[in-house]
């Protein structure tokens, strides 16, 4: 079942994944093992904010996107942003204002 659940969570989150590699799956399974699901977008969203020190600039990328455009605050379901936001991750800062997105990553 943990299986499943790191798919469907995969298709939810495409670049956390991704970025993870050879070891999403490992890694997913490991820390849903004593989480009960939330559903594939909660899962994941509380996945990737638990690695947000760790992630990699793809899905730190994902990461930042979502809490720009959404408001969640891992109890309630996600509900659309209304106002400007401001987020980060892994070297990624997004700007959501007036319902558009501006990413802006870090240059190496």
């Amino acid at each position: 079942m943990l299986r499943k659940r790191a798919g469907e969570v995969a298709r939810q989150w495409p670049m956390l994944a991704s970025a993870l590699g050879d070891g999403w799956k490992r890694e997913f399974t490991a820390w849903a093992r004593t989480r009960p699901t939330q559903g594939s977008l909660r899962d994941g969203w509380d996945f990737a904010r638990d690695l947000r020190a760790d992630l990699p600039a793809a899905a730190g990328e994902e990461l930042a996107e979502r809490e720009a455009r959404w408001i969640y605050d891992g109890a309630s379901a996600p509900r659309p942003r209304r106002g400007p936001a401001v987020r980060s991750a892994s070297g990624t800062v997004v700007v959501h204002i007036a319902g558009r997105v501006r990413v802006m990553r870090r240059s190496r």
